[in-house]
């Protein structure tokens, strides 16, 4: 859009006095916004392009605002424009955790994210934040069924197997509801955390933030879309994550069984979720990147789903009908 450029530099020119050496364009998001790398006198800074017909910068703002006043590493925010659709923010660098989170980082790196989520959920307030409820819940698993199954697989549930597969999702939304209700990034996983050499990680793309369930952030951290960890690793880091929890009362009264069947059920709400969101990435806004990580993605449900007989419905149809259809040669 050679437009909008040509309207970021006149705002950076005209209405803020910058005069960039360099704009670079530095990511895709998934959604409308685009980023850009301004060089200005050596110091690089993040411009946010979010069309304001298609993107509102306002939950951005607000999201930013609450996160650094609860003492986490999210952007500042030097300048806005909300009517242009731009944002100014300092530049955490180039290092994404998901290239970092090598063998002899791991550790270290998925240990501050924990650190800076129990932060989050004690400090960070979710008032006034949209609630992740009954609706909401519901509304993104059924983006597994319209865009993956009906769109993208075209597999037509029968009767049977939708009232089965309904009476899963209602379980699974049952059991996040039941749980602590707290500040929820919704998106914090190896893509929108930075390595930073001070204060780490730097936190990005919370504009989406809601008050929900405890475990949601911390199985998109350690149950990622876009790299998978041993079981044996990944309940040792949740493990890690419980403790801290409990020493700041997040999870008062709540056994470790209790915990880990929370943490599993959501990850399976959100891994629903997240392969119906890539399938419509690719037929809604012809994004095909996404398609590679479906089905790591519906492993996390294949692999937890024999523990719990409840849900055997849900488990029966991911592993015996839809993720071999993306390993079919």
């Amino acid at each position: 859009m050679p437009k909008r450029i040509n309207m970021l530099n006149t705002w950076l020119t005209s209405q803020l006095g910058i005069q960039p050496q360099q704009i670079i364009a530095i990511t895709n998001d998934a959604s409308f916004r685009r980023y850009f790398r301004i060089m200005v006198n050596g110091t690089s800074y993040i411009a946010m392009d979010a069309p304001p017909e298609k993107e509102n910068c306002e939950p951005y703002i607000d999201v930013a605002k609450r996160l650094r006043a609860s003492g986490l590493n999210a952007p500042e925010i030097i300048a806005s424009d909300l009517n242009q659709g731009f944002l100014l923010l300092t530049d955490f660098g180039q290092q994404l955790y998901l290239p970092a989170l090598t063998e002899d980082q791991a550790e270290e790196l998925y240990g501050d994210a924990i650190a800076a989520l129990v932060t989050m959920q004690t400090r960070t307030s979710s008032q006034g934040l949209p609630r992740y409820d009954h609706r909401l819940l519901h509304q993104e698993m059924s983006l597994f069924t319209d865009w993956l199954l009906d769109r993208h697989l075209h597999y037509s549930l029968s009767p049977s197997e939708l009232t089965d597969i309904q009476a899963c999702f209602e379980l699974l939304s049952t059991s996040a509801l039941s749980q602590p209700q707290v500040f929820v990034h919704r998106d914090y996983h190896s893509r929108n955390l930075m390595l930073v050499p001070h204060h780490n990680p730097g936190i990005l793309d919370f504009q989406d933030a809601v008050k929900g369930p405890i475990t949601y952030d911390l199985v998109s951290l350690l149950r990622d879309c876009y790299l998978a960890w041993p079981l044996a690793r990944v309940r040792n880091w949740a493990k890690q994550y419980y403790l801290q929890a409990q020493l700041v009362g997040l999870l008062t009264g709540i056994d470790e069984t209790q915990f880990f069947q929370w943490f599993d059920w959501m990850g399976i709400q959100r891994h629903l979720k997240a392969s119906g969101i890539f399938a419509r990435l690719y037929h809604r806004d012809g994004k095909d990147g996404y398609l590679k990580d479906i089905p790591r993605t519906l492993n996390y449900i294949v692999q937890v789903g024999p523990d719990y007989p409840q849900l055997a419905a849900l488990h029966q149809l991911v592993s015996q009908q839809i993720l071999p259809a993306f390993q079919q040669p």
